[in-house]
């Protein structure tokens, strides 16, 4: 299967139950790309959580506003962008989930699991409206988990 072949583009209005789909879609091209079962798993819940984000905090859970999923391979990047028609926010402002303090609140914790299990994530705050979320992972042979990346990054 070509690589071209397991891009997909998703529009989807600001429901949860859409995630499922989104999560249906998403495994099965990671399968096209022969990513191994770490990746797959890892990188799920890495989009689970952008595209959450955009539907509670990005559109406020309005169903008349839409949530777009891209994925595509650059080289040997799989890249996911994630929009949202939302009034867009401060990442240096969301609270860190590991300080002591937050420890057992809720929030800041998808922002967190996209950072480590992902190679690099970005946003972007659009004109007019809307925070776009692009969440990088080396798709090469013998990539596997974040405990690999994170082994590696402390050599």
């Amino acid at each position: 299967m070509s690589r071209a072949e397991s891009q997909f583009h998703l529009a989807l209005c600001s429901k949860f139950e859409n995630i499922e789909l989104v999560q249906v879609v998403l495994d099965e091209s990671l399968r096209r790309l022969e990513c191994d079962e770490d990746t797959r798993y890892w990188v799920g819940i890495a989009v689970r959580e952008a595209v959450a984000n955009a539907i509670k905090h990005g559109n406020l859970q309005d169903p008349g506003k839409k949530v777009e999923i891209e994925l595509r391979v650059d080289g040997e990047d799989l890249v996911i962008r994630v929009l949202d028609e939302g009034h867009g926010f401060d990442p240096g402002r969301v609270a860190d989930p590991l300080a002591p303090e937050n420890l057992l609140k809720p929030d800041g914790r998808g922002i967190f699991y996209m950072g480590k299990f992902m190679d690099g994530v970005e946003y972007r705050f659009r004109d007019g409206g809307g925070t776009e979320v692009t969440l990088r992972k080396r798709i090469v042979a013998g990539v596997a988990s974040p405990e690999r990346n994170h082994e590696e990054g402390e050599r």
